[in-house]
Formats: structure tokens, C-alpha cells, sequence
């Protein structure tokens, strides 16, 4: 398998979820601003959505949008505990979380990221941001995890989408849990072992 990604992007979230898998896959750079990969070839070749991540699978299948992404790795590898079983009660949980993130989360930070968008615009997706992060904060009190005490797809979701307020302005600390989860979840080996590998900080000495 092959993993298409972009440092620090929403893809990360597969990265570190094929690292706590134990999956061998092969790690393909694109770049989201020109759609090229580092061999100078077309990203919409392999993805026409040109968006970060692309699985494209052993079978030559190609496989797009994170939640999916994130779902198909997991099921790889059960015994690890990133999904429940699939028909359970507790794998629609998951998917619960998986859209919320999504929907709520992940699309709000759009128009931070976006140099065409007014302040205006950015002070409203802030405002949507700071709502969502206040319901997140009630929702993990008490709890290392989203489900609970086992970490899932949805926990590296989470963790990639929360930590862009690092780039946006918007300070963690005013919502304590949250703030707690993010340190937990970056604080797990494989989820370093993804960061460094992403270039996103140096492998301490």
C-alpha cells in the first residue's frame, strides 16, 4: 500500500494510525499547493480530488477521504484496537466521532487556511472553532480518549485537526481537557515516530 500525504495536513491522522497499526506502507510526499509529488508527477493522476490522503491499495484500488482511510487501516490490523468491530454499537460510536470531526471540526479551519478570506470570515470560523472546542472539552472530562479509555482512529483525528490552532491563533489552554488529550495523544511513540518522520519536529538526541 501506498499512503499520499502532506506534512502536518489532515493526513497525518492515517500516518499515525498505520504507525499504531503495525502496517508496512509506503509513504508518497504530494504537495496540496502545486499537486505534484516529489517525482514531479501529476497528484491528479492518483487522486483527481488532488487532496491529501490517497491510499492507493495493493489491488491498484485508490482510496480517498481521511474517515474512510482511517476505517480501512484500522480494519487491517483488528487486534489493534483503533476500531471496534464493524455492525457494533460501538463502531457507530466511532463513526459518530469520525463525522463530527469532520463536518464540525476539520471544515471549519478551512477559511483560516485560506489567504482569500477576509477577516471577517476567519473571526466567524474562530468563533465556530472556539464552540466546538468548548463541546469537545465537556465531552473528554474524566476520560483519556474519545470512547473512552482506548485510543481510536478518531483520537489521531482529533489530535492532527486540534493541533492546527497552533497555527491559527487560538490558544489550547482555555479548555483544559482538550489540552490534556492533545499532550496525551502526542506523548504516544508511534504518534512521534509519525511527526518526525513528517518533518514536523527533529527526533530528540
Amino acid at each position: 500500500m501506498q499512503l499520499y500525504y502532506s506534512p502536518g495536513a489532515c493526513s497525518l491522522a492515517s500516518h499515525i494510525a498505520l504507525r499504531e497499526a503495525g502496517l508496512n506502507v509506503e509513504l508518497k510526499r504530494a504537495d496540496t499547493k502545486t499537486k505534484k509529488l516529489e517525482d514531479g508527477s501529476d497528484y491528479f493522476a492518483v487522486n483527481s480530488k488532488g487532496a491529501v490522503p490517497a491510499l492507493r491499495l495493493d489491488n491498484g484500488q485508490v482510496l480517498t477521504e481521511g474517515p474512510v482511510i482511517l476505517q480501512y487501516l484500522a480494519d487491517q490490523k483488528p487486534e489493534s484496537g483503533l476500531a471496534p468491530k464493524a455492525g457494533s454499537l460501538e463502531r457507530y460510536r466511532l463513526q459518530e466521532w469520525l463525522n463530527y470531526i469532520t463536518s464540525e471540526v476539520h471544515k471549519t479551519f478551512s477559511p483560516l487556511f485560506n489567504p482569500a478570506a477576509d477577516d471577517n470570515v476567519k473571526a466567524y470560523a474562530k468563533l465556530n472553532i472556539e464552540k466546538r472546542f468548548e463541546w469537545l472539552n465537556k465531552q473528554l472530562a474524566g476520560k483519556q480518549y474519545l470512547t473512552g479509555n482506548q485510543f481510536t482512529i478518531a483520537d489521531a483525528y482529533l489530535y492532527v485537526v486540534a493541533n492546527w490552532s497552533n497555527f491559527v491563533g487560538i490558544d489550547l489552554g482555555r479548555w483544559p481537557d482538550l489540552k490534556a488529550f492533545q499532550d496525551r495523544v502526542a506523548a504516544r511513540p508511534k504518534v512521534k515516530e509519525a511527526m518526525e518522520a513528517e518533518g514536523l519536529f527533529k527526533k530528540a538526541a
